[in-house]
């Protein structure tokens, strides 16, 4: 990951944690803290942020980079079910690549 990645990245952790820590945020009814325990990088543009909570419970934040307006690093807190089907993704997209490579031979 390029180093400007990984500075908007963990600035956008802490952000995340205190936004989420919030004891005025929709459904924080346990007022939970949230602090950054560690960033995971996954690949040049995708990573995951684990958060320690004060409930002693860890939670994690999928945080993927979008090219968009100079760049900006956007999240979700993923479940077992889009795990599953970002899964499902990979196959799908290796079948458009091997679809794909004869078209770059068309008209050449």
């Amino acid at each position: 990951m390029k180093k400007a990645l990984a500075l908007a990245l963990r600035e956008k952790a802490e952000q995340i944690a205190f936004n989420f820590s919030r004891h005025d945020r929709d459904k924080n009814v346990y007022n939970e803290q949230f602090t950054v325990k560690k960033i995971q990088p996954l690949s040049e543009s995708t990573a995951i942020i684990h958060f320690q909570k004060n409930t002693g419970k860890v939670g994690i934040a999928f945080c993927y980079w979008i090219n968009m307006k100079g760049g900006m690093w956007q999240y979700f807190f993923p479940t077992y079910d889009h795990c599953v089907g970002a899964e499902k993704i990979r196959d799908i997209l290796h079948g458009i690549e091997i679809d794909n490579f004869d078209k770059n031979f068309e008209n050449a």
